[in-house]
C-alpha cells in the first residue's frame, strides 16, 4: 500500500478534494482523476509543452509538476478556456488561422499563449515566439500558430476570459 495525502485544488473554477499518492503528477491527476483529457502527455520530461496548464496563472509542465505542489492553488486547463460551448478569442483565432493539424500540441500551445496574453496583452512577434518556446509542434510549422496568437491579441478579451 502506498502512502496517500489529501489535497485541495480549484480546477477551472471547481473545488476538488482528492486523495493522491505524493508521486502523482498534476497531468495524471487532471487526466485520470478529473477526466480533463485535453492536457496531453507526450515526453514526460518537460520538453514538448503538450501538458502545459496554468497554476496560479503561471504556465507549467504538468507532466513533471507534482499534484501535491498544486495543493491550495488555482489550476486552469484547456477545458477552462471556453465558456458555455463558446470558444474564447484565442481558440477562435487558432481555428481561423488553421493553427493546428493533428491537434496534439494545441492544448499546450493554447495554455502557453493564454499565459502570455494575460501577462502581455499586446506582444510583438518575437515575444510570441519567446512565449511559446517550450511548446513543440510537429505538424503545422509555427507561422500559423504565431499569427493566431498575434491576431487574438488584437481582439479585446471578454470579461469571462480573464483568469
Amino acid at each position: 500500500m502506498h502512502e496517500t495525502v489529501e489535497i485541495g485544488l480549484v480546477v477551472n473554477g471547481v473545488d476538488h478534494q482528492l486523495v493522491i499518492e505524493p508521486r502523482e503528477t498534476l497531468a495524471d491527476v487532471v487526466r485520470d482523476r478529473l477526466a480533463l483529457t485535453g492536457t496531453k502527455v507526450s515526453c514526460d520530461a518537460q520538453v514538448c509543452g503538450a501538458c502545459t496548464v496554468l497554476v496560479d496563472d503561471l504556465a507549467i509542465s504538468a507532466c513533471t509538476y507534482l499534484a501535491i505542489d498544486a495543493d491550495g492553488r488555482q489550476v486552469r486547463t484547456v477545458e477552462g478556456l471556453g465558456r458555455a460551448g463558446q470558444l474564447d478569442r484565442l481558440q477562435q483565432s487558432f481555428v481561423e488561422h488553421a493553427a493546428f493539424q493533428c491537434g496534439f500540441c494545441t492544448p499546450g500551445m493554447l495554455m502557453a499563449a493564454t499565459a502570455l496574453l494575460e501577462e502581455n496583452p499586446t506582444p510583438s512577434h518575437d515575444e510570441v515566439v519567446h512565449g511559446l518556446e517550450g511548446n513543440l509542434c510537429r505538424c503545422t510549422g509555427y507561422a500559423s500558430i504565431i499569427e493566431a496568437v498575434l491576431a487574438a491579441a488584437r481582439v479585446p478579451a471578454r470579461a469571462e476570459e480573464v483568469g
